[in-house]
């Protein structure tokens, strides 16, 4: 719901740090692996109880994941590159709630309930970027991403928002990860929505 405001400000200065990075050599693809290793760390950190340090972390893999975008957009975007993306953003999605259910004993049927959202919701968000693709293949954004996507009212920059939530008052995880898994239906109804107008 906030990615295109929260992209007007990081937008200029991660394309400055971009150019950087693609004149030393470093390749978009190299960035997504290196945050989906991040995710993990943060991962590791939520588990130990290292809370500052997972926050951290969740900002790195943030920033990693930005600007591999950027760099792909220097050096142009491939299908494997953003297959890859997906793939690395759904590591970091997932691997902070499990971090959080195997951590604590009370908070893992609302890791559990989450992660079922994410999974919906990301079967709403990709299906309707294959579908899509094939339907209107002349509508692709500039951004030139490597898929058609559908806005909803749970994207990438609220779900940071959650993550640090999470880390910052990690007593009240049931509640915020509820909270967040009915927003997420709320994004998946919205989807289906969409989908009817477009496709049907």
């Amino acid at each position: 719901m906030f990615d295109s405001q929260l992209r007007r400000l990081v937008d200029r200065p991660l394309n400055v740090v971009a150019v950087r990075v693609a004149r030393a050599g470093l390749s978009a693809d190299s960035l997504t692996l290196a945050g989906a290793l991040v995710a993990i760390a943060a991962a590791l950190a939520i588990f130990g109880n290292h809370m500052t340090l997972a926050i951290a972390f969740i900002a790195a893999n943030r920033v990693l994941d930005g600007l591999d975008g950027a760099v792909a957009r220097i050096n142009g975007p491939t299908a494997w590159g953003g297959y890859l993306d997906s793939l690395a953003d759904y590591v970091f999605y997932v691997s902070v709630p499990v971090a959080f259910g195997l951590a604590t004993p009370a908070h893992l049927v609302p890791a559990l309930i989450l992660i079922a959202s994410f999974t919906l919701t990301a079967v709403s968000f990709l299906a309707y970027a294959a579908i899509a693709a094939n339907q209107m293949k002349d509508e692709y954004g500039p951004d030139r991403k490597a898929f058609l996507y559908s806005a909803g009212l749970m994207e990438g920059g609220e779900t940071i928002l959650f993550f640090l939530l999470f880390c910052v008052f990690p007593e009240y995880f049931p509640e915020l990860a509820l909270a967040f898994a009915a927003l997420c239906i709320a994004t998946i109804t919205q989807r289906i929505a969409i989908a009817a107008k477009h496709f049907n």
